[in-house]
């Protein structure tokens, strides 16, 4: 959709914008630009009608400046090199932003789950582990789930690490299920943070009131479904939702509780019987206050960006508005939240469930979501606060507050011979 930008290219511009706001040398973007390590295997599956098939598989850790790698594992046709690294820095700067002592890291293998079955899906899981084996580990790179993955993913994940090593190592990913050391609350945790930026970058656009506040929701999925449920239930009016499917809308607002059990039955928010048919197009455009792309990259471009009314834009995706786009919603006011800022609670309660896991102590769902909305509120306010000092969009802010973090443990540690 949009512009064909290259991601990785994409996230490298962006780390040339904070250089010109924090000035640090051309040597030092190098090494904040280079990811440290790329590993890029084989994957031969056999199919269950006995034929065999190799797919490619990524592993990129692209800092470990703060600590052990820290990312997802997406399934998707669309993974390759450079999408993995783009979304490797990122969650270098995600991870710094919230002040975890990670580093960024991404994976993924390059086919559609959708046309495999799910004994083929654990074979090919299963082969990709013991193929990354040896740069993974509870104490090197912890992986989670992402698009196209999840717990059921992670626990054939940790299955395969931990026979290979001869002992049960729960830490050796996040996103597991609740029976196997996974973390209560990490399963809405990224929607539930989506649902507190929204609220809080509306109070800063001056909707005090969120009950008055209209929201369209791109994505009814991981991210986007219990996003638009915790707005629902908090009182917003939720006016547009789509899926892969199409749009439907409602100007009084639509029952997102409602709507989950339609989406359940039929697989899809279209016919929805208490919504109207919406061009899935149009969505991100609507005259709303709020609107959240949490579905997939690269859909606020230089093509359509210019046409947003939002107030204001809450990144649920990973890399949804590109640098046009970007640039256009700043020229015209519109506040955004920037994505590793919007959709960092996923990996902030992954935290959570890796120290869990080490500890073997376990938190109640209470201590999960208040931890959460104490860390996402205060980094909230810091971004707020330096975007205000230094006249910057919250993107810049946020991006120069993550890399300066970076940059300042790499200068602490300094270069190994």
């Amino acid at each position: 959709m949009g512009e064909a930008s290259n991601p990785f290219e994409d996230a490298k511009k962006q780390l040339r914008d904070t250089q010109k706001i924090l000035g640090f040398s051309e040597e030092d973007y190098e090494l904040l630009a280079t990811p440290r390590r790329e590993v890029a295997v084989a994957i031969p599956v056999k199919r269950d009608n006995g034929t065999v098939e190799v797919l490619r598989g990524y592993r990129v850790q692209h800092n470990w400046s703060r600590g052990p790698g820290k990312g997802g594992i997406r399934y998707a046709k669309s993974v390759n090199l450079d999408e993995v690294r783009a979304l490797a820095m990122l969650m270098t700067w995600k991870c710094a932003l919230l002040n975890l002592p990670y580093g960024g890291a991404k994976g993924g293998i390059a086919f559609d789950p959708a046309e495999y079955s799910k004994g083929e899906i654990e074979r090919i899981t299963r082969r990709y582990v013991s193929e990354i084996l040896p740069v993974i580990g509870p104490e090197v790179d912890i992986p989670a789930p992402d698009m196209g993955t999840d717990g059921q993913t992670m626990a054939w994940f940790m299955d395969t690490y931990s026979q290979a090593v001869g002992y049960t190592a729960p830490g050796v990913v996040t996103g597991k299920p609740v029976s196997l050391g996974g973390s209560l609350g990490r399963a809405e945790s990224t929607s539930l943070g989506v649902f507190l930026m929204t609220r809080a970058a509306l109070n800063r656009a001056g909707v005090d009131d969120i009950t008055k506040a209209t929201v369209a929701v791109q994505g009814f999925g991981k991210v986007g479904r219990d996003a638009a449920l915790f707005m629902y239930e908090a009182g917003m009016k939720v006016v547009a939702i789509s899926d892969v499917f199409g749009a439907i809308y409602n100007a009084e607002g639509i029952n997102v509780k409602a709507l989950g059990e339609h989406v359940d039955a039929t697989g899809k928010v279209v016919d929805f019987p208490g919504a109207e048919p919406l061009d899935a197009a149009k969505l991100l455009l609507l005259d709303v206050d709020a609107v959240v792309p949490a579905a997939v990259e690269s859909v606020l471009t230089g093509a359509n960006a210019g046409d947003v009314k939002a107030k204001v834009v809450v990144e649920g995706a990973n890399g949804p508005t590109t640098p046009e786009g970007d640039a256009l919603l700043k020229a015209k006011g519109v506040m955004v939240v920037p994505d590793i800022l919007a959709n960092s609670g996923g990996v902030l309660v992954s935290y959570y469930e890796w120290v869990q896991s080490r500890d073997n102590f376990f938190w109640d769902l209470d201590r999960v979501r208040t931890a959460q909305e104490k860390s996402m509120m205060a980094v909230w306010g810091d971004v707020a606060a330096f975007a205000d000092k230094h006249g910057v969009s919250l993107r810049e802010a946020a991006w120069a507050m993550a890399v300066e973090r970076v940059l300042d443990a790499h200068k602490m540690r300094g270069l190994y011979p």
